[in-house]
């Protein structure tokens, strides 16, 4: 690659864009953490138009502007092989961004780089942010930033985006380019006199028959041709309308022509000539200052993939992180409150009472909007908002983990286990993010992540399988029926809770892979991104965003849930009975569309322990599984004559003598895995392409759920 002129003023013909500045670059290069660093709090999730791919967007401040920034998926290529690498590459296409940052591993630069070339061949404006530049340094590792700049022509800033080392100078540079002070727009790469030539030509040719304007660079537009990019030639089509033909057919003689001059794939050589231009760059601009030793990660990666060690490392983790949740959450008092002290989820039952208790006077006069109010909302969602403090922890020590880089090891301790029951490597990743670590995922954004996985069919027996995992919606149920229960085994039950929900979703995939969704496993390769200390910041920012969506689920959709289960369990209303006397409590809940339902099933629930009551509350768990316990709070807030047993919902479920640990253990095994609720069935219709496949998805899990629940009842009967 020619070597190009420094940055300087910019070019008067660059293209007038959009005044917005989107963040690329490789998974694990902490891009994230510069996102954030670069935008503070103004942070907001979107979707990206007629996909299920999240990304954020946040604004910048400089001085007194506000510079909106969108942060696209972490891709290690642009090549579009997978829908995280098409849409980031067709949003810098069409959306046309006034700059690209692309975020690079100091300390992995030449495999980073291969992305910059891609920028560069597509002659966006762009600005390479050298990241984790002191992990590099840790390393024995310098780089020579101004010469890098000179050789790539384009600007290049150090930083250290989880500290904010070097932000302040990437806000100045950015700020900048968009004046047009500063040139950002990259030199043409250079493929070999052959494949440029070639490259010219087809440009020319695309130049020449253009009948529309032409918003791509046409040099970009040849390249993609010669990799034979089908969606380059559907970009051909539009372009050149009826010429399309024309241009397609220099494409492949071009494309004969390469190959037969070098005796190998055309896309292969193109591919070959990025990695060659990525490699240059390394070896001018990096030195090493130390001699190779094995750096820090290394050593600490010796023990904690162990073959022996990490598998016992990770139960020890897990089993922490149950304990400390429960420690910190509940069971340990933390402030003097009323002459005593309470726990944080103790605070806010106590307000929960309270209100309950303000709103007894109204019981007597306005009985069906006193039901209504204490019942559905107060008892109902308060019941769950009863559990914020623990969802909190549990999202701040996975936060913590992500950010440490030990949630990669885990994908690589289990990588093996998966695969010997029919399941691809990747899909480690979907399980962790859907709660597999032990608690607090969530199943939707798990079954996003089998987008990763190339093979439809490895896709699919993910998706199929991630709902068995302990999402923080099921941790609710959990926490009410282990302290109703299970009080001092609190971490010894989540962990056998989190056992079976990875030893049913493994035989699950095995029989899934051999007698439903046949097919080859496909390779994985897995990258472990250098540890890191968690930075304070980054973690409180993750933990708020989840738990303030928890928060939001509890007062939008638990709340409307709620309310349309009330209906059914308030009315039809009884009659009065023959001495002129109300209908009881008990009786009114009976009588109702949802009792009546309730008692229908009982004589099949019954096996597995479950009473009509029971079967109500895990109807309304089809929606969401945090309804579960709103539901159950609604139930016996209604089953009762006067109000005054303001007790929490676990030691009101501890003094029924219809209930028993037996009951209560076949409970969390069959809310662990029966039907998903309606926004992962919803998720698994559209990424699988049909709803018969989530169809499948809820009566299979129910059916397995059913089963398990009634052998752990009936076998916990037989031995007493």
């Amino acid at each position: 690659m020619n070597a190009p002129p420094l940055p300087g003023a910019a070019s008067p013909s660059a293209p007038v864009r959009r005044q917005v500045i989107v963040i690329a670059g490789n998974p694990n290069a902490g891009k994230t953490s510069l996102f954030n660093r670069l935008t503070g709090g103004s942070q907001q999730v979107g979707n990206y138009p007629g996909v299920t791919v999240e990304h954020k967007e946040g604004v910048m401040r400089h001085q007194d502007r506000r510079l909106p920034v969108i942060d696209l998926p972490g891709t290690y290529s642009l090549t579009a092989y997978s829908l995280e690498e098409r849409v980031a590459r067709d949003f810098i296409i069409d959306e046309e961004p006034a700059l690209v940052v692309d975020v690079v591993d100091a300390s992995n630069m030449e495999r980073n780089l291969y992305l910059a070339v891609q920028l560069m061949e597509m002659r966006v404006p762009l600005v390479i942010a050298l990241n984790m530049i002191d992990v590099a340094e840790s390393r024995g590792l310098r780089i020579d930033t101004a010469r890098l700049s000179l050789l790539l022509g384009v600007p290049v800033v150090a930083t250290v985006g989880s500290r904010g080392r070097g932000v302040d100078e990437l806000i100045e540079t950015c700020a900048a380019v968009l004046d047009g002070t500063l040139d950002a727009l990259p030199q043409p790469v250079h493929y070999g006199h052959q494949v440029d030539e070639e490259i010219e030509g087809l440009a020319r040719l695309i130049t020449e028959n253009a009948v529309e304007e032409n918003r791509f660079e046409p040099s970009w537009l040849a390249v993609k041709l010669l990799e034979k990019d089908p969606s380059a030639t559907m970009r051909i089509r539009r372009i050149a309308g009826a010429r399309q033909g024309l241009v397609e057919e220099a494409a492949e003689a071009a494309v004969l022509r390469i190959e037969r001059h070098y005796k190998d794939d055309a896309a292969t050589i193109i591919a070959e000539r990025r990695y060659g231009v990525a490699a240059g760059a390394v070896r001018q601009c990096v030195s090493r200052v130390t001699e190779s030793r094995m750096d820090l990660t290394d050593r600490i990666d010796n023990v904690v993939c162990g073959r022996v060690t990490g598998p016992v490392i990770l139960v020890a983790v897990v089993a922490a992180l149950f304990f400390w949740v429960f420690k910190l959450s509940d069971e340990w008092a933390w402030m003097p409150w009323f002459g005593g002290w309470v726990s944080p989820t103790g605070l806010i039952n106590w307000a929960i009472a309270r209100l309950s208790d303000m709103l007894a006077p109204t019981q007597d006069s306005m009985p069906m909007l006193h039901s209504l109010f204490d019942a559905a909302l107060v008892r109902g969602v308060g019941g769950v908002l009863g559990f914020v403090p623990l969802i909190f922890f549990m999202f701040l020590f996975i936060a913590a983990l992500e950010d440490s880089g030990y949630i990669a090891r885990v994908a690589f301790i289990l990588d093996r286990l998966l695969r010997m029951f029919g399941m691809q490597g990747n899909s480690i990743l979907a399980l962790i993010v859907s709660g597999g670590l032990g608690a607090g995922g969530c199943a939707v954004p798990g079954i996003m992540a089998t987008r990763t996985l190339r093979e439809e069919k490895d896709r699919l027996v993910t998706m199929l399988v991630a709902p068995f995992m302990n999402c923080g919606a099921k941790m609710p149920v959990y926490a009410v029926l282990i302290a109703a229960f299970f009080p001092q085994s609190r971490t010894e039950m989540m962990l056998l809770l989190w056992a079976v929900s990875w030893l049913v979703a493994l035989a699950a995939a095995w029989m899934l892979r051999r007698f439903v969704v046949r097919g080859e496993q496909t390779p994985f390769v897995m990258e472990l991104p250098p540890y890191h200390v968690p930075v304070l910041r980054g973690v409180l920012l993750h933990t708020w965003e989840r738990t303030w969506l928890y928060i939001k689920r509890a007062g939008t959709i638990i709340l409307a849930v709620n309310i349309v289960l009330w209906v059914f369990m308030y009315f039809p209303r009884p009659a009065d009975g023959p001495d002129g006397k109300p209908p009881t409590a008990a009786e009114g809940l009976s009588h109702s569309m949802a009792g009546r339902f309730g008692h229908a099933l009982e004589p099949v629930t019954k096996l597995a322990g479950f009473d009509w009551r029971t079967n109500i509350a895990l109807l309304g768990g089809f929606a969401t599984k945090e309804v579960v316990i709103g539901a159950l709070g609604t139930v016996y807030a209604m089953d009762v004559e006067k109000t005054g047993d303001n007790a929490p919902l676990a030691a009101r479920l501890a003094s029924e003598p219809d209930w028993s640990p037996r009951r209560a253990f076949a409970m969390m095994l069959f809310v662990m895995l029966y039907a998903p609720c309606m926004s992962t069935i919803t998720v698994i219709a559209r990424e699988s392409g049909s709803w018969k496949w989530a169809a499948f998805a809820t009566l299979y899990s129910t059916a397995i759920a059913f089963v398990i629940a009634l052998a752990a009842y009936q076998a916990g009967k037989l031995v007493g």
